[in-house]
């Protein structure tokens, strides 16, 4: 049963010059429990794929589905609503709070959701054992490695039990031990877990951790299933 259906979808930005078209009226579907990876050159629009799926951005043509919901049509503020509790992202960069410890930057989801202070320390004590870093909850950032920054911004993304879990080049700031750790624990989320995973990687030794890679290039793609 697929979790994500993306039909017909083209996106095109206005600029100053000339129109730009990243995707083309692209087709694209994910399983629930399901690991794709994207993959292509700079500029083809993987990222932009992946903003669609978050309700980030909207498509000028064609419809996206998440858990059979329409999320074009949707309102600003139900859009808004809908990513809090829908949408766990992982972002290259870590985007995580300085100033907060590591529970607090994983708190951050459930502020917007109604939930009491019990609730919260839960699911916030369990995402931080899901990614190993129980006993570094009350470091801050900059006491973390980068390998243990990115498993914080695993924990925030999943730390609200969304539907679907999107990551931008998870292990692009990386080194390749703490990639090799980085990509496991992804792998161990769908397999353990159930999560869903949409990544796009330019690397070869992440993408063999999906089940699937799907190739896109001048705004269309094409699956390439691992032998």
């Amino acid at each position: 049963m697929n979790l994500v259906e993306v039909r017909g979808v083209t996106k095109t930005f206005a600029s100053t010059a000339e129109a730009v078209t990243p995707l083309a009226e692209l087709d694209f579907t994910v399983a629930r429990g399901e690991f794709v990876c994207l993959m292509g050159p700079s500029g083809s629009g993987k990222t932009t794929l992946l903003h669609l799926l978050a309700g980030i951005d909207r498509p000028t043509a064609g419809s996206v589905r998440i858990g059979g919901e329409e999320i074009t049509g949707l309102s600003a503020s139900a859009l808004a609503r809908w990513r809090t509790r829908a949408i766990g992202y992982v972002f290259q960069q870590y985007n995580l709070i300085p100033v907060l410890t590591a529970a607090e930057n994983v708190e951050v989801p459930l502020l917007l959701l109604r939930l009491d202070r019990s609730d919260r320390d839960r699911r916030i004590a369990t995402a931080l054992a899901a990614v190993g870093l129980t006993d570094r909850a009350h470091h801050l950032p900059r006491q973390l490695s980068g390998g243990q920054q990115q498993r914080v911004a695993i924990a925030r993304a999943i730390v609200a039990d969304p539907l679907l879990l999107l990551a931008d080049e998870p292990t692009g700031n990386l080194d390749r031990t703490a990639a090799t750790a980085t990509m496991a624990l992804l792998r161990r989320l769908v397999a353990e877990f159930g999560k869903t995973l949409v990544m796009v990687t330019h690397d070869p030794q992440a993408a063999q951790q999906a089940d699937r890679v799907v190739h896109i290039d001048k705004g269309r793609i094409a699956a390439v299933p691992h032998a």
